[in-house]
């Protein structure tokens, strides 16, 4: 039972994640589209690509615990993830405000993955949250690195 019970927890979790990388994939999706600069365009496309192949890992590892995988992310439900501000920003097609907003949507994504590597998982699938975790917290700080340039130009 106990088994059952760590599987229901570890589904739900990694259905949070689900979530959380697709409205990633999303909103770097929206940002690559609203972006001249050629290397803002390929930088978030390639997060865009990592999000989404992130969350058909995860939807992998939700079945192979006997759960129903998430199959889309959260952007018309939820206001905290920090992506959809970025529809505004979009607007004016300011490359530092659609950064910064950017950065809010990895803020969220790296928070939610920080508090699923506090939380008792199958050691395969802990392992690959870890995984996912680094390369989010590298996107986060390369996001955060270029917010941080924009204020000062």
């Amino acid at each position: 039972m106990a088994t059952a019970t760590m599987n229901d927890q570890a589904v739900d979790l990694l259905n949070q994640l689900i979530e959380t990388c697709k409205d990633g994939a999303q909103g770097f999706r929206l940002a690559e589209s609203s972006v001249k600069s050629p290397d803002l365009k390929q930088l978030f496309g390639s997060y865009a690509g990592q999000r989404a192949m992130f969350a058909g890992q995860l939807q992998a590892e939700v079945e192979q615990l006997g759960g129903s995988p998430e199959k889309s992310g959260s952007m018309a439900a939820t206001l905290h993830r920090g992506w959809m501000n970025i529809k505004a920003a979009v607007t004016g097609h300011d490359e530092c405000s659609i950064v910064a907003e950017c950065e809010r949507g990895e803020d969220a994504a790296l928070k939610a993955y920080e508090q699923a590597t506090h939380t008792m998982l199958p050691a395969t699938v802990q392992a690959m949250v870890q995984q996912q975790h680094e390369q989010i917290k590298d996107a986060h700080d390369r996001i955060h690195a270029l917010a941080v340039a924009c204020t000062h130009s």
